[in-house]
C-alpha cells in the first residue's frame, strides 16, 4: 500500500522545537553511538530519515522517540550539527499534540504564549474562587489556619481519615478531570501505535506478561540509567519520587498535612523531603538550562521554562505556606495557600495532561508497548520457524 508523504512536515516540527534536520546525511553517527540503539531499534537515524521523508504517518505510530532519553551523545557526536537528540525530543512534543484529541497540547506548544494566558487564567480563576469559598462560602475567617473557624478546613473525615473538606473534594475532582484527559489520550495513544496492528491488538498474553514493566518504568526511569551520563537519571528520579511522594500525600493525607501549629512527623517528614527533592531538581534543571551545562539543555523550548517554573512555585509556596502556618502567622498562611493552589490547579490541569508533564505517562507506556511487540514478534518467529519450508514459502 503506498504511503502518502508530507513534504511541509520538517517545517511543522520546527514550531516544536527541531533543528535544521535537512542537515542530517544519515552517517550513522547517532545510532552507533547511542547506548539504545540496535536489533529493530535504530534510532534517532530512523526516525531522523522518516522524519526527512515526510513519513508522518510511519512518525505517528512509531515508539522510537519516547524510547529516547535525550543522553546526548549522538549530539556531540553528530558531524553536521543535526541535533538529532533535539529533534527526539521535538519529535515527543509534536506526538503529545498527535495523541491529544483536544487539540490544547498543539496549541501550548506551537505557541507559548496560548500556554501562558491558559495558565494565568487557571490561576487567577482559582485563586478568586477559593477566596470566595473561604470568604463566603465557607464563612471561614483569614486568619484561622485549622479547626473551627478556618479558613479553609481541613477537618472532615474520609474514610475514618481527616481530609480537607472543600478543598480535598477539590483534590479528587482535579484528579478526575487530569484522569480522564491524559487517560484518553493514553489510550489514542494506544491504538495509533498498537491497536491498529492485529498482532499487537489483541496479545493478551503478552499484554499482562509485560505488566510489570509499566509501574517499574515509571517509578524509576530506570533505562535512563543506561546513559553515559549517569547524573541527570539521578536527578530525574529524586524528581519523580518527589513528586510522587508529594500526590499521595495531597490525595491521601490531606488533613494531617494541614494539621498544626505542632509538627506531626508521621507525614510532615515525607512532605518536607519531597518538596526538597522538587525544589532542588528544578532549580538545578533550571541552572543547566541557563548556562547550558549539559548537551541537553543546549536548547530549551517555552513548555520546559513553563514546567519548571511552575514547579517552582508549587515547591516554594509549599515551604512558605508550612513555616508560616507553624510560626502562627496564621493569615499570612492561608494567603501563601492560595497562592500554592494557584500553582498547583494550573499545573495539574494543563501541564500534566496537555504538556510536558505527560511524558512522565507516556514514556513508560512506551516502554510497555515496545515490550509487548517484542514479544509478539518474538513469538510470529518461532511460528514461522515451526512451519514447514513448503508452507512457509507459500505464506
Amino acid at each position: 500500500m503506498a504511503i502518502r508523504a508530507n513534504p511541509k512536515l520538517i517545517d511543522e516540527l520546527e514550531a516544536y522545537g527541531a533543528q535544521d534536520v535537512s542537515k542530517c546525511y544519515h552517517c550513522g553517527n547517532c545510532s552507533a553511538t547511542c547506548p539504545f540503539s540496535g536489533g529493530d531499534t535504530v534510532f534517532p537515524r530512523r526516525a531522523m530519515r522518516q522524519l526527512q521523508m515526510g513519513l508522518e504517518s510511519k512518525l505517528d505510530s512509531s515508539l522510537d522517540p519516547w524510547l529516547c532519553y535525550y543522553c546526548g551523545e549522538c549530539s556531540d557526536d553528530c558531524p553536521r550539527d543535526a541535533e538529532p537528540g533535539e529533534t527526539m525530543m521535538s519529535l515527543r512534543r509534536w506526538l503529545t499534540a498527535r495523541y491529544d484529541w483536544t487539540g490544547i497540547s498543539r496549541l501550548f506548544y506551537r505557541s507559548w504564549k496560548w500556554e501562558l494566558a491558559a495558565i494565568i487564567v487557571a490561576a487567577l480563576l482559582t485563586g478568586a474562587g477559593f477566596l470566595l469559598a473561604g470568604f463566603y462560602l465557607g464563612g471561614g475567617d483569614i486568619g484561622v489556619y485549622n479547626g473551627e473557624n478556618a479558613f479553609l478546613p481541613a477537618g472532615d473525615s474520609w474514610y475514618g481519615l481527616p481530609t480537607g473538606s472543600g478543598v480535598h473534594l477539590f483534590d479528587w475532582i482535579l484528579a478526575a478531570v487530569l484522569v480522564f484527559f491524559l487517560g484518553s489520550n493514553c489510550v489514542r495513544m494506544w491504538w495509533k501505535t498498537m491497536g491498529k496492528n492485529p498482532y499487537t491488538r489483541w496479545a493478551v498474553g503478552a499484554y499482562l506478561r509485560r505488566l510489570w514493566v509499566l509501574p517499574a518504568h515509571f517509578v524509576t526511569q530506570m533505562r535512563y540509567a543506561k546513559c553515559d551520563r549517569k547524573r541527570p537519571w539521578a536527578v530525574h528520579l529524586v524528581l519523580m519520587l518527589s513528586y510522587l511522594t508529594m500526590l499521595v500525600l495531597i490525595m491521601f493525607f490531606l488533613g494531617y498535612m494541614a494539621s498544626g501549629p505542632e509538627i506531626d512527623w508521621r507525614v510532615h517528614i515525607f512532605g518536607i523531603l519531597a518538596t526538597v527533592g522538587l525544589l532542588a531538581t528544578t532549580i538545578w534543571a533550571m541552572r543547566g538550562r541557563m548556562l547550558k551545562t549539559e548537551t541537553q539543555y543546549q536548547h530549551s523550548h517555552e513548555s520546559d521554562w513553563m514546567f519548571l517554573t511552575l514547579l517552582v512555585i508549587v515547591a516554594g509556596t509549599g515551604i512558605l505556606q508550612f513555616g508560616l502556618h507553624r510560626a502562627g502567622a496564621d493569615a499570612a498562611a492561608n494567603v501563601a495557600y492560595v497562592v500554592h493552589l494557584m500553582g498547583v490547579v494550573p499545573m495539574l490541569a494543563l501541564e500534566v495532561p496537555f504538556s510536558k508533564w505527560s511524558h512522565l505517562a507516556y514514556r513508560p507506556l512506551a516502554m510497555y508497548f515496545a515490550d509487548v511487540r517484542a514479544d509478539v514478534e518474538t513469538a510470529k518467529a518461532k511460528q514461522r520457524a515451526a512451519e514447514p519450508i513448503g508452507a512457509a514459502q507459500t505464506a
